[in-house]
């Protein structure tokens, strides 16, 4: 996952460097001395039947190396595990992303305003003992606001919140530049942290590397970069979703075999794992576990260099597009868990209708195109993330591309390096990568300009942003955002979903599924999401 921010090139390198590229983390090199005594085996004693004093063991399949600052980190291992530590006001449900209080003693039910006001659960307390407070709600968010500081969570609210007010310690104020109900489902993404301890200095650097002390059911016990993280439920917690395990132990393995062996078998070391590669889901269901999908917004996209002729001619990325077999795809690659995009939103977003411009499969039409552009001869290396299932999906897409007269190489690279080469702003032709915006939401505003604006961290890649097309583009983005009416609202971003399909500068290829697998004789309460990580905040033993 990129920024969702319009991030000034100058940070970009630090953005990369701390968010984790694409939802899997980016690497660092130093490990956090107070939370970290040293690689810790994934060993884990955690497996088996489950029991009031059992820890649960989990494996997630990204990295537990990326940010875990919640104010900047679009790494999927740190969202995860920040949604166990951290409480938002208002948190979202990991499935419908209704609103529920967390924090906050009840959701607004009044959002035709430009305030809203929040009381704070009484008795709330962060993990070293001390009170919240409303100044701690104000220090998060005055953080995120600030004009000189640049966070990936800066995207999700400069639009539409001018401030948050202390009221007194107990009660805080929003105030909105102008009506905005959507915003109610991305405070969970303002995580409320302490002021006490996040202010000192070097205390951000601290988050990034992983020190983490929040108001959540469990707090971090131990946190080991590469290997894996240890939670413990948080005894002082009165808030609405209690912690159902006393010790957690969550896992690090990015490479899917020994990922999928360790929730295999009788001797399974852990009881839920998610990312799960299609090949193997008819192994683990004989074996006794369920192993359900969330389909969404997760996608392959292609993103095309539009400062490398021929790229900047829209009738080459069409022609590209309309070349790929997806329905191949589909069927070879994602063994039937997933679409071909209809959209740059998936089918089951509510803003979601089909684009003027879908691409087919048409290899003819693809031919004609090229030749209208002037195109023979043409080269293509395509850069790509090795993440597995984007590596499965590659030789169609070569293929595709040969049948049509332009020879293709492959040139799949960690997901850090592929866009470390960007970021240095070194020459590219296509990458192919994933991207799933909906572990930060639904609302199609927050999507779209995820990946699409002015300053956006994706449109400096693409080299897009100053076409007079995206100007316009970005003006009605804007536009829309702050339409009142809801109904002429989607309009709106539909019709702006039109131009991106047209355009096809960062496009889906093919929408798919997330597999998560656990054992049912263990866990119940379990519901596989359709973005990277776990939730298990509504999860038990059996």
């Amino acid at each position: 996952m990129r920024d969702v921010t319009d991030l000034p090139a100058p940070h970009r390198r630090s953005f990369l460097k701390y968010t984790g590229a694409l939802g899997a983390a980016a690497a660092l090199s130093a490990s956090l001395a107070a939370c970290s005594s040293g690689p810790q085996s994934t060993n884990d004693t955690g497996g088996g039947k489950g029991g009031e004093d059992a820890a649960l063991t989990a494996v997630i399949g990204y990295g537990n190396d990326g940010s875990w600052d919640p104010t900047q980190t679009a790494s999927a291992f740190s969202m995860a595990a920040n949604q166990h530590i951290y409480e938002g006001l208002l948190d979202t449900d990991p499935i419908s992303r209704e609103p529920y209080a967390a924090l906050a003693t009840e959701v607004p039910s009044d959002l035709t305003g430009t305030s809203w006001k929040f009381t704070l659960r009484s008795g709330a307390t962060f993990h070293d003992g001390e009170p919240v407070t409303a100044d701690d709600v104000v220090f998060v968010f005055d953080r995120i606001l600030d004009p000189n500081t640049q966070t990936l969570a800066k995207g999700f609210f400069e639009s539409w919140l001018e401030k948050a007010r202390r009221i007194d310690a107990s009660t805080v104020e929003l105030v909105l530049k102008f009506p905005f109900p959507d915003g109610l489902s991305r405070l969970t993404l303002a995580k409320i942290m302490p002021r006490h301890v996040f202010s000192r200095p070097g205390a951000w650097d601290d988050a990034i590397k992983g020190k983490a002390v929040g108001s959540g059911p469990y707090r971090q016990t131990a946190h080991h970069p590469k290997s894996n993280t240890t939670f413990e439920a948080f005894a002082g917690y009165n808030g609405p979703r209690p912690p159902a395990f006393k010790r957690m132990n969550w896992l690090t393995i990015v490479d899917a075999a020994p990922r999928v062996a360790k929730i295999s078998g009788a001797s399974a070391g852990a009881q839920i794992a998610d990312n799960i590669p299609y090949a193997n889901i008819e192994q683990l269901k004989k074996g006794g576990m369920s192993v359900q999908g969330g389909a969404g917004m997760n996608n392959l996209f292609l993103m095309f260099n539009t400062r490398h002729k021929p790229f900047d001619d829209v009738r080459v990325r069409q022609a590209l597009h309309y070349a790929i077999d997806t329905g191949k795809m589909v069927e070879v690659a994602l063994r039937g868990h997933g679409k071909p995009s209809s959209s740059f939103l998936n089918e089951g977003n509510p803003a979601h209708r089909a684009a003027k411009t879908v691409y087919a499969y048409d290899p003819e039409k693809a031919k004609k195109l090229l030749t209208a552009a002037g195109v023979s001869g043409l080269r293509i290396d395509i850069l790509a993330v090795n993440v597995s299932w984007i590596v499965d999906c590659l030789p169609t897409i070569k293929a595709s591309w040969d049948a049509i007269g332009v020879e293709t190489t492959l040139s799949p690279q960690e997901t850090t390096a592929v866009f470390t080469k960007m970021d240095q702003k070194q020459d590219y032709q296509v990458v192919a990568a994933a991207s799933n915006p909906n572990q930060f939401g639904l609302d199609a505003d927050l999507i779209m300009h995820y990946n699409y604006g002015p300053r956006n961290l994706w449109m400096q890649y693409a080299r897009w942003a100053g076409d007079p097309v995206a100007r316009q583009l970005f003006k009605d983005m804007d536009r829309a955002t702050r339409e009142p009416d809801a109904d002429r609202k989607r309009a709106m971003i539909q019709d702006y979903v039109d131009v991106v399909a047209e355009q096809a500068v960062l496009y889906p290829v093919v929408h798919n599924e997330l597999m998560t697998a656990w054992d049912p004789g263990n866990l119940s309460g379990v519901r596989a999401q359709p973005y990277p990580g776990i939730n298990l905040l509504q999860a038990k033993w059996a």
